[in-house]
């Protein structure tokens, strides 16, 4: 790790949440539920509210105008952390929470810079995860960097909401055009501006034109694109809504399609408002009549509270089913884990039990020692008769809440079940007034189809867990936290399950990296016998059997806790089987952050969808981070489970290919069409990393535009340098860690039960195609796709050509041919190489080629067009000319230098 990162790393929190979370929604043209949550590390400020309320109420009037009247803000909540101090205005949040905030005001990226950005990393058109402001960013005036706050509030709006991309490229700011033209990467290119490259020497910069490359014939590297401050275009918000004349999002008429940037890749070419208009948003509202100006948007504090957590478990008859162990036990050991090692410290925890009726066995308890989970412990039901109502169990869980003097807002209740209950829609309207927020666990495939409704309702997580003995522990351990402070939730190191052999030993290893180590736990499970357990740190202290403390409820179970924080280092078990019959044999580690100035590496996942109607394509996402940091090169792999028990296991990728939209991001993905049936699947995910192969990426991939400077009044002024991460520290290392998380459940119909998919979905689409002219060949790379999306080896290629893109786009199919016999496809994820000479084009200086790429299966399914690659022939001149220095920072640049400059620099170009 570089030098003093981890201080760095102080400064940010961060917890993913997927974008089904947000509680926004359109009424009658207004936006409802947006939640603007203020992480627990930033210090109170009394500047903060106000400008957050200043930027959205700017925001509302420039979004009504950019999209014709249609969208506004109509109110917003403010939840401000426990940390800050009560206030009377401040209220009880109901189900807003940090984690599932639309808009989260924390620390920023790194140190320094405080470029706003949208965690965003679904299809075109799919609704981000959450927009990131710094209070810095809140707080200082950055008019001239990036334009008014309520304007940048628009633009990460578009991300968030809509699914819509950047129009520039931060890595490609400049393209060759059509007309042999360099054109800075914008839409539209009614933009202005001119090119140049800022030098710096001691405390004063200068900016010079920019030269073109003598080898490449594109503009050097560091060449900035400066717009002229004072503009006609009216497009476009998702490239420079700094400037005042842009007032729109880019049209099929403005839109440049040419533009090597992320709206294009990822929308094939569409422009930002058709992808705005094709959304369920658009669809529902008509442009208002009769108004100029919405009314303004309305304002509600809330204060994030103590967790109340109260457990309603099941222990009907149909939990005594199971063998060797029962369900009941199984829920006991998952249910125990959960009260000594998952829930958090000063936590109000109460239990509940039911069959066809309920029992409050104990109302709230504060955790805050050994002591408070036994007393609840100990009420975990030791016998399973009788039917089952759960809708007697959710109101005696709200009764051991208000019991307790606390309310049933906001409160969260962890519903187990494994039975069928027709009765359970009887009470969804008092759930829904209760404002309590339900997560489920459905166990088995007997359990209630409506479990997900209760979920869906409240804001809460849902989980499915076959009758495995690792399922229902994985799925307690998915169930922290929502208040955005990550040094306190527990994180799951390890959750293996071994089928041991009479007399055999099973042996494995556990890292535990500088980050963790606090409140760490070993827990072992078994189906008929306890093992013999011998458990080494790092350092070579042994812990045995007798170390392990054996529960009193006779659940199969022993747990150790290390004493202090662990040692750093990897940590051996061995366990033997002492039994005359093999069984199964289970090792689980969960661990906390070393201190709270210490943030851990964490995993989190889920599915691009819920719920979802074969063949309808479903991406499996992971994330891996360090606080805002990517952890790149993790070894990242998804299970996932149906319930016939059938089993698939995906190695998840970061590389810019298929379900994957940026290389390097941090985000593990892909597709998932293994389908095994219909009914519920559950998704859990491992992230690992060895050898010292993973690295921190410390730069931050998408954000806003930093606006270099504008042309003003024929004049070049330079706005102050971006702070970037210096060149030789932009990746870190990051010691071998190990992680698992649970994903929740989805929701399968349709699907036939075969799991055989190849006739119904198509190789993946190819995303990275890259051409160049070397010498008279134009070499191609891309990302094999696979013969079901991104699984396995597609059958053939087929690559054309063309003098114009628009002709690749809109008839592919008509395009030149190229020849491609000697190209055999490799498996998916692999690297492509091909090369070839373009016959029906004359090859000379200033000669456009672009290519796409169609992969077909043997089902004679196609795949989408690739993204059209651009190869542009460029030789050298035998004697460059370079121009004269123009003038710099602040001195006037008259239009007829500008015209003799470009005149230059195009003849001896070509």
């Amino acid at each position: 790790m570089v030098p003093g990162l981890k201080v760095l790393l102080f400064f940010t929190l961060h917890l993913l949440q997927t974008a089904e979370s947000s509680m926004v929604h359109l009424n009658s043209n207004g936006y409802e539920g947006v939640v603007i949550a203020i992480n627990p590390s930033v210090p109170e400020d009394e500047r903060l509210i106000p400008s957050i309320k200043e930027m959205v109420t700017q925001a509302s009037t420039y979004l009504f105008e950019a999209t014709e009247r249609r969208f506004y803000f109509r109110n917003v909540s403010i939840l401000v952390p426990i940390t800050w101090k009560s206030k009377t205005e401040y209220l009880t949040p109901k189900q807003e929470s940090y984690d599932q905030a639309d808009v989260i005001v924390a620390d920023p990226h790194l140190q320094h810079g405080d470029d706003p950005y949208t965690l965003q990393y679904g299809q075109c058109g799919d609704r981000g995860q959450y927009i990131h402001f710094t209070p810095n960013f809140l707080l200082t005036d950055n008019l001239r960097i990036y334009g008014p706050q309520g304007r940048v509030f628009v633009h990460e709006w578009a991300h968030l909401r809509w699914g819509v991309f950047d129009e520039y490229n931060m890595d490609r700011p400049f393209y060759m055009s059509r007309e042999n033209t360099v054109e800075a990467t914008r839409c539209s290119t009614d933009i202005t501006g001119t090119n140049v490259v800022r030098e710096c020497q001691g405390g004063s910069c200068v900016a010079r034109r920019c030269r073109r490359d003598a080898k490449t014939g594109m503009q050097e590297p560091k060449c900035t694109f400066i717009p002229n401050k004072s503009q006609t275009a009216r497009g476009s918000i998702m490239f420079m809504q700094s400037l005042d004349s842009v007032v729109e999002f880019c049209t099929e008429k403005t839109h440049n399609v040419e533009a090597p940037n992320l709206q294009n890749k990822m929308c094939n070419g569409r422009s930002t408002w058709d992808v705005i208009k094709a959304s369920a948003d658009f669809q529902n509202a008509p442009p208002m009549t009769g108004t100029e100006a919405p009314p303004p948007p309305t304002f509600s504090l809330l204060k994030s509270r103590q967790r109340v957590v109260c457990l309603v478990l099941d222990k009907s008859g149909s939990m005594s089913l199971g063998s060797p162990i029962t369900r009941l036990t199984l829920m006991n050991q998952a249910a125990e884990l959960y009260l000594i090692q998952i829930i958090e410290k000063e936590s109000l925890v109460g239990l509940v039990t039911f069959d066809s009726t309920a029992t409050v066995q104990t109302n709230l308890i504060r955790i805050i020692s050994d002591s408070s989970y036994l007393a609840i412990s100990t009420k975990l039901p030791q016998y399973a008769n009788g039917g089952t109502s759960i809708c007697n169990g959710l109101k005696k869980g709200f009764e051991a809440i208000t019991s307790s003097d606390q309310s049933t807002s906001g409160s969260e209740i962890v519903l187990l079940t494994d039975g069928e209950d027709n009765g359970i829609s009887s009470c969804f309207e008092e759930v829904k007034h209760s404002g309590a927020i339900i997560h489920t666990i459905a166990l088995g495939p007997s359990a209630a189809r409506e479990l997900e409704t209760l979920s869906n309702m409240t804001g809460g997580l849902r989980f499915y867990a076959n009758e495995d003995v690792n399922g229902l522990i994985d799925a307690f351990s998915g169930i922290s936290s929502k208040s955005g402070s990550i040094s306190q939730q527990a994180l799951q190191l390890e959750s293996k399950a071994f089928n041991v052999g009479a007399g055999a030993w099973i042996n494995g290893t556990v890292p535990v990296d500088s980050t963790i180590g606090n409140d760490t736990f070993f827990v072992i499970t078994w189906t008929v016998k306890k093992p013999e357990i011998i458990l080494q740190d790092p350092k070579g202290k042994n812990y045995t059997t007798s170390d392990f403390q054996e529960d009193k409820l006779n659940i199969f179970s022993v747990r150790l806790r290390i004493p202090g924080i662990a040692e750093t280092g990897t940590w051996t078990y061995s366990l033997l089987n002492k039994g005359a019959t093999s069984q199964l044999l289970t090792v689980t580690v969960t661990t906390r952050a070393r201190s709270p100035t210490t943030l851990p590496v964490i995993a989190t996942a889920h599915m691009s969808q819920s719920t979802a109607q074969y063949p309808s394509r479903m991406i499996v996402y992971a994330r891996v981070s360090q606080g805002f940091l990517p952890v790149l090169g993790a070894n990242v792999t998804a299970v996932i489970e149906a319930e016939n028990g059938n089993q698939v296991t995906l190695e998840l990728w970061d590389n810019g290919a298929g379900a994957d939209t940026l290389k390097n991001d941090g985000i593990y993905s892909r597709y998932f069409t293994d389908f095994h049936g219909n009914g519920r699947y559950s998704l859990k995910v491992s992230a690992q990393a060895r050898k010292n192969m993973a690295k921190l990426n410390l730069k931050q991939k998408n954000k806003s535009l930093y606006i270099p400077g504008y042309v003003e009044n024929d004049q070049i002024v330079l706005n102050p340098a971006r702070p970037e991460v210096p060149e030789e520290a932009t990746e870190a290392t990051v010691e071998d860690f190990s992680r698992l998380t649970s994903g929740g459940s989805f929701t399968v119909s349709g699907a036939p039960p075969d799991g055989d998919h190849a006739h119904v979905f198509p190789p993946s689409k190819v995303t990275d195609l890259e051409a160049e002219f070397i010498g008279d060949l134009i070499h191609l790379t891309w990302t094999a796709p696979g013969k079901v999306l991104d699984k396995g080896r597609a059958y053939r290629y087929v690559i054309r050509m063309s003098g114009h893109s628009l002709a690749l786009q809109e008839d592919f199919s008509n395009s030149t041919l190229v020849n491609t016999s000697g190209l055999m496809p490799k498996e998916a994820g692999s690297k492509e190489t091909f090369k070839f000479k373009p016959e029906t084009f004359k090859i000379e200086n200033g000669t456009q080629v672009y290519i796409a790429i169609q992969a077909d299966n043997e089902a004679s399914l196609s795949s989408e067009v690739s993204n059209i690659a651009q190869a542009v022939k460029f030789i050298p001149p035998q004697v460059y000319l370079t121009p004269s220095t123009p003038p710099g920072l602040g001195t006037k640049v008259s239009v007829p230098s500008l015209t003799v400059f470009v005149l230059v620099a195009t003849l001896f170009i070509f």
